[in-house]
């Protein structure tokens, strides 16, 4: 293995030089830099920066914990993309620790980070108590934020949606438009998204005089596939409905596609929303009404606190309704 020293001989020059050239000081002259980066090059160098952060107590790293039972589909690509850019931006770099299935090792990836000596660490958690986590943040030497989750002891640690607003936000257009039969198509449980949007679409089924709400409801995983077996479920049962929600967009397609081989027409004869403003709905037919969850803004924000370069804010982030072809009025 090609070690600083066999690079500090290779260009003539001290170790402690070398050092200084891949540290950025500047007090290296710029033709001793050249020879450095040269010697670099010719003998494969590669930097060890994990030693180099123990050794200078200094991070550029900040990690980001989820539970690998979440991987799948566009919600959680569009988070992990937006927490690598904005790291970036920030010149800082994404580390990644899988959280595995269960409290346990939640918990324990984010062991990993800290002692990784990541600058923060952003901790999207599926298992870990709310306790837990407050025990966490107090506990870390580093920063610690909790996306997506509300805490109530340390609500400057943690960015959340507010997916039972959203949940009203969308159930206020569909009961706009005349519906009064909206069947639910609800995802993988446990989940505090879907468990706020279900209980927005009870709460608003429930006060518009709806009745026999338990026969309109069906189970999905987040899949397509799911959607697309669970909008068959509801035909199969008989329940009179005229549009569906499902709690995300992926469902929601699959959900299309399933109405669409029993000759129903969307929305002329079913209307379909979703949630979440997934890339593909809007290149579908027809395309799909959705709800814009701030995913890139709760990135964004959860970066600026773990740096400290933001004012803190308000922790809850509010979607946007999307209105497009898949939701007529009835």
């Amino acid at each position: 293995m090609v070690t600083m020293l066999d690079v500090a001989r290779c260009a003539g020059v001290s170790k402690s030089t070398v050092s200084r050239v891949l540290n950025g000081k500047n007090v290296v002259r710029e033709e001793v830099r050249a020879l450095v980066y040269k010697a670099i090059a010719e003998t494969g160098y590669r930097p060890n920066l994990l030693a180099q952060q123990l050794a200078t107590k200094k991070s550029s790293m900040i990690g980001l914990v989820m539970t690998n039972e979440v991987y799948n589909g566009p919600f959680f690509s569009t988070l992990v993309y937006n927490a690598a850019k904005f790291c970036e931006q920030h010149d800082h770099r994404l580390i990644f620790a899988d959280g595995k299935n269960s409290a346990e090792e939640e918990i324990n990836a984010i062991d990993f980070l800290v002692r990784m000596k990541c600058a923060g660490i952003m901790v999207y958690a599926r298992h870990t108590s709310q306790a837990q986590l407050e025990s966490i943040i107090h506990d870390s030497p580093v920063p610690v934020m909790i996306l997506n989750q509300k805490l109530t002891v340390r609500p400057d640690r943690n960015i959340f949606i507010d997916h039972y607003r959203g949940g009203e936000i969308m159930m206020d257009y569909l009961l706009s438009q005349g519906h009064r039969r909206i069947a639910y198509i609800r995802g993988k449980m446990p989940s505090p998204s879907n468990t706020a949007r279900q209980q927005a679409w009870q709460d608003k089924l429930t006060a518009s005089g709806c009745a026999d709400i338990d026969a309109l409801i069906a189970q999905g995983n987040w899949s397509m596939e799911s959607g697309y077996q669970a909008a068959q479920a509801l035909l199969d049962s008989g329940a009179a409905f005229t549009a569906i929600l499902a709690a995300n967009d992926d469902m929601a397609l699959g959900a299309i596609k399933a109405l669409k081989e029993r000759g129903l027409a969307v929305p002329q004869d079913i209307s379909v929303a979703g949630f979440d403003n997934a890339k593909i709905g809007h290149f579908f037919s027809p395309t799909l009404t959705t709800l814009d969850t701030p995913i890139e803004q709760m990135i964004q924000r959860a970066v600026a606190r773990i740096l400290d370069v933001a004012e803190p804010g308000q922790a809850a982030l509010v979607g946007s309704l999307v209105v497009r072809e898949s939701v007529s009025a009835h």
